[in-house]
Order: C-alpha cells, then structure tokens, then sequence
C-alpha cells in the first residue's frame, strides 16, 4: 500500500519504536481499546494479540481488507471504516458496555487535524480513561509545557483545564515510510476526574485564555482590556503587567471566575 497524501499518511515501521509504544502502552488482556488511524498494522497487530478483542477506526477504506488479513489469527478486530473527528466514543463505550472504566485509545494522528481531533476526543472524555498519542514534537512540547517556557500557550492550559499530558519520547523521521518532514513525539493524556482547579463557565475560560494568547507579546493589562480590570487580577495576586505566559492554568480559571 502507497501512503496517501491526502489522509497525511505515514506508516510506522521502526521495530524498536513500535516496542516501546507497546511497553508504554501497558495493555492488559480485555481492556476495551481502541486504535485511531491503524495504517498498515504496525501497532494493531501485537496490541490485538495482548488484549484479545480490538476496536479500530480508519478512514482509508483500501486499508480495511488488508488490516483484516494480517490480524485474523491474532485476537478480534473490529474495524470501523469512519471519520475519527466525527466518530462517537461514547456511543461505542456504552455498545460494547464499558461506559463507567471507559475506553483507551491509542494512535498516530494526522498532523494536519491531530489539535482538532484532540479536542473531539475530549469532548467524550467521560467514556475515556486516558489516550497515547502520536503527534508532531512541537505539538507535544506545546500541550506538556509549563508555564514560563516559549512553547506555553493556549493549547497548553486549554489541555490543561481537562487532562494531564505527559511527553514520553520522541520519534525521529526515519521511523516512518515516507518520513515527514518533523520530528514526532508520544504523549500519554489522561482526563482528570478530579480537576486540580474549577472552571464556572467554560466558555469564559475559553475566551480568556484566547485573548491573553493572541496578543501574547502585551501585558494582562492590556491583552485583557474590557474583559478584567486590572484591580481585578491585583486582588488575586496576578501582576496586571505580567504576560500571559507566566500564569499558571489556574490563575487563568481564577480570572475567568470574576465578573467583568
């Protein structure tokens, strides 16, 4: 099989990365796992002899057959010819009746929709106990880092407000045919059940965050002009003239519980 470009395919085929995505992993026979994007197999086929039974979801219809012939000795695959972005999770958690210790998934996403497909997954993050995901390297760095750093940003506290993101380790070009032109990294990202800080009206929240990040280089003060007063944020011990990259996540949901 030809790697598509229009579904931004990259086969994985590096034997040792494949093992340490399998030992991070950690599956346990009949845990309800569902793989996003399997490709050729290069994962599905020794996740399906571990766990038995195997949920998985791909795009590429071409695929479909040959997914089925290389794993029919090793456990029971069911294959899901759909859109991962408009695929429902909880529908199939509750289906195959694991809705309360919830799915876990695993993939290598497009990097042309892996932020859009992150933040769908998250959306059914009641029916999903945590994911291992695939992602370009500075995706990676932008989702797990602190703030402070270059890479602390948006993406960074909207994760942060609904999942933990550990970076594991990264991927070089040449573990994939054909390589990209970037470096990928494997992330674990586990939904919080119990959130380390409360967010009233996530909307808000998300407004903030926006707003602070899109003109990154101004102060709270500014960057949030007609949305928090400046008293506002003194009275919780933010500095008006800090820039937004030196908040934590939470000092962000403590701004967006103020009224304006």
């Amino acid at each position: 099989m030809q790697p598509r470009k229009r579904f931004g395919q990259h086969f994985l085929h590096d034997p040792a990365i494949i093992g340490r995505i399998i030992a991070a992993l950690d599956a346990q026979q009949g845990e309800p796992w569902v793989e996003i994007g399997p490709g050729l197999g290069a994962i599905t086929a020794p996740l399906l002899e571990r766990v038995g039974v195997l949920h998985a979801i791909e795009l590429d219809r071409d695929l479909i057959m040959p997914l089925q012939a290389r794993c029919a000795t090793l456990g029971t695959l069911h294959l899901h010819q759909a859109d991962a972005l408009r695929f429902d999770y909880c529908t199939l958690a509750t289906t195959i009746g694991v809705s309360e210790t919830g799915l876990r998934l695993v993939g290598n996403l497009p990097y042309y929709i892996s932020t859009p497909l992150l933040f769908h997954v998250l959306d059914h993050t009641r029916c999903v106990r945590d994911m291992h995901f695939m992602l370009q390297r500075e995706v990676v760095e932008r989702m797990s880092a602190s703030p402070g750093s270059k890479t602390y940003g948006r993406l960074t506290v909207m994760l942060a407000a609904r999942c933990r993101v550990e970076a594991l380790f990264r991927i070089a070009p040449g573990a994939f045919k054909p390589p990209p032109r970037v470096e990928s990294a494997y992330a674990r990202i586990t939904p919080w059940r119990d959130p380390p800080f409360a967010i009233d009206d996530p909307a808000r929240f998300a407004h903030i965050v926006t707003q602070a990040f899109s003109k990154r280089r101004k102060t709270l003060r500014n960057a949030l002009l007609g949305i928090v007063s400046a008293d506002s944020m003194a009275a919780l011990d933010i500095d008006p003239g800090a820039r937004p990259e030196t908040l934590s996540p939470a000092q962000f949901a403590a701004l967006a519980r103020l009224h304006r």
